[in-house]
C-alpha cells in the first residue's frame, strides 16, 4: 500500500513551474518556451498516471486514488496569479489540455475502459460533435478514449493533424502527455 503521507503532487510543484512561467521571456513560436509549457503539462500528467498505476497495482482505493486525482486537478486548475496576459493565456491552454485528462483518470479508476471503439473513432466522434458545438459530448468522448490510453491503447497523433484548433485539439494534446506519462512516468525536473 502507499504511505498514507505520500503526495502525488503539491500546490509547490505547480507554483514552482509557474515561477519558471513567469520568469522566462515565453514565446510559443520558440522551441524553448513550448518545451517549458510541454513540461509543466507533462508533469501533471506523470503525477495522474502515477495515481493511476498505484491504483491498478492495488497499492491504492478507489477513493484515495479519485481524492489523490481531484487533489492534482484543485491545484492545476486553480486560477494562477500571473501579470502578464500573454503568459495568463499560455497556462490556460494547458489547463484546457489537461481537463481531459483528470476526467479520463477519474472515470477509469470509476470502471475502467469506457466502450469498446479504437481511438482514433472517438477522437472523430469528439472533433464531429465540436463541429456541431456539442462540448460536453466532444470531452465525453475524449474522456472514453483517455479510458483506452490508461488501459495501454495508442493514440496516433496523427489524428491531431487533421483537427481544427479548439478544445478538442487541446484535450487530445493532453491525452498525448497522457499516454507519454503512462508509458513512461518519469518525473519532469522543474529546476532545469
Amino acid at each position: 500500500m502507499v504511505d498514507p503521507e505520500e503526495t502525488f503532487y503539491t500546490e509547490e510543484r505547480w507554483q514552482n513551474w509557474l515561477t519558471r512561467v513567469e520568469e522566462e521571456e515565453l514565446d510559443p513560436e520558440n522551441e524553448d518556451s513550448a518545451r517549458l509549457l510541454l513540461n509543466l503539462q507533462d508533469d501533471a500528467a506523470i503525477a495522474v498516471a502515477k495515481v493511476v498505476s498505484a491504483y491498478e497495482d492495488d497499492a491504492l482505493e478507489e477513493e484515495r486514488a479519485l481524492d489523490e486525482i481531484a487533489k492534482i486537478r484543485d491545484i492545476v486548475l486553480a486560477e494562477p496569479s500571473l501579470e502578464d496576459e500573454e503568459k495568463l493565456m499560455l497556462i490556460d491552454g494547458v489547463q484546457t489540455s489537461l481537463v481531459c485528462v483528470f476526467y479520463a483518470a477519474e472515470e477509469y479508476v470509476n470502471g475502467g475502459t469506457v466502450g469498446d471503439a479504437p481511438v482514433d473513432e472517438y477522437v472523430h466522434a469528439a472533433a464531429d460533435a465540436e463541429a456541431e458545438d456539442d462540448l460536453d459530448a466532444a470531452l465525453g468522448y475524449l474522456v472514453q478514449a483517455g479510458t483506452h490510453v490508461i488501459d495501454g491503447a495508442d493514440l496516433d497523433m496523427s489524428v491531431a493533424e487533421e483537427l481544427e484548433y479548439g478544445l478538442v485539439s487541446e484535450w487530445v494534446n493532453g491525452l498525448d502527455s497522457l499516454q507519454s506519462a503512462m508509458s513512461d512516468p518519469e518525473v519532469v525536473e522543474d529546476d532545469e
